[in-house]
């Protein structure tokens, strides 16, 4: 089979799946339809419909686009089997019914970021760089009746750097999803869908399996009473978005990006805006106060008129 003979069906909504999206149509291959969340109401009364990164992607390349309500709706099921798809592709999209994922004849495969078993469910980058892994990944694996579950075809892995937030590693995971994408059509058409693959180790030896739940505001909210390394790590799981957030005399503040403060450096915390740990001193160096913009810890200080209340919560 080549893979312009290979019909296929692309599931995802944001930008990350764009990313593997782009690759499959710049690469040639036959992507015969593309399904994402329905239209988004924004704007002050959300009389705006904003259409999905995915979407918009899609009808740039005249790529039909299926936007069911429910995933079990009867008459989405009968317009999808109506492309005689032989493969999906799913990429940072919801959960499927069976009905839908075991339709094809070479299965549903699902792109995750993260190096499964570790980290299945809605935010994996996020909470890898919250837990300060040093390295985390892209799965590829058969969607199967629970979420993040199925059988591994590949992975790759991807170091974390200390300084890195969820904005670079986002940026070099959807690269490289894009990448293992490709490499797993490119194993299916090879083997005829008969790739090989392997379950998930779910327990034995010292497998602590971590969850990466979907994140809330109130997920968000600092606790000054972790250490320093616990709240660096914390906001630059969040940043740029959602964006990690405490309060500061008394009013929500955001927090973009901190360090931890050294005190053999002998650092002069007079002109720093500085948070108490429960071992030490971070220092805050990008925030946002409600209805402002972005800015340095140093200009908002600046610009504070009294300084001699300075109190997180």
């Amino acid at each position: 089979m080549k893979k312009d003979d290979l019909r296929i069906i692309f599931m995802g909504t944001p930008e990350f799946a764009v990313g593997s999206l782009q690759a499959l149509v710049d690469g040639g291959y036959n992507v015969v339809a593309v399904v994402t969340q329905p239209d988004k109401p924004v704007g002050r009364h959300g009389s705006v419909l904003q259409p999905s990164q995915v979407k918009q992607y899609a009808l740039s390349k005249n790529i039909p686009v299926l936007q069911p309500e429910k995933m079990k709706d009867e008459a989405f099921v009968e317009e999808l089997r109506s492309y005689n798809a032989e493969l999906q592709v799913v990429v940072a999209f919801r959960m499927l019914p069976e009905v839908v994922w075991d339709m094809p004849r070479f299965g549903t495969f699902n792109v995750h970021a993260s190096l499964l078993p570790q980290y299945r469910g809605a935010a994996p980058i996020n909470w890898a760089i919250i837990n300060g892994e040093t390295e985390t990944g892209i799965t590829t694996f058969f969607l199967d009746h629970e979420i993040d579950t199925g059988r591994i075809i590949f992975q790759e892995h991807l170091p974390i750097s200390d300084t890195d937030d969820v904005g670079v590693v986002y940026d070099k995971l959807m690269v490289l999803g894009a990448e293992v994408c490709l490499k797993t059509v490119d194993e299916i058409i090879k083997t005829d869908g008969n790739v090989e693959s392997h379950a998930q180790l779910t327990s034995g030896g010292t497998l602590d399996l971590k969850p990466a739940p979907k994140i809330f505001k109130e997920t968000c909210r600092i606790d000054w009473s972790k250490t320093t390394r616990e709240v660096y790590n914390f906001v630059r799981g969040l940043s740029p978005y959602p964006a990690a957030w405490t309060t500061f005399n008394g009013q929500p503040l955001k927090i973009f990006k901190t360090h931890i403060a050294d005190d053999s450096t002998q650092e002069n915390h007079a002109s720093q805006l500085v948070a108490k740990c429960s071992d030490g001193l971070i220092i805050i160096d990008e925030l946002q106060l409600a209805g402002k913009k972005r800015m340095l810890a140093t200009a908002f200080l600046n610009g504070l008129q009294d300084k001699s209340r300075l109190d997180f919560e």
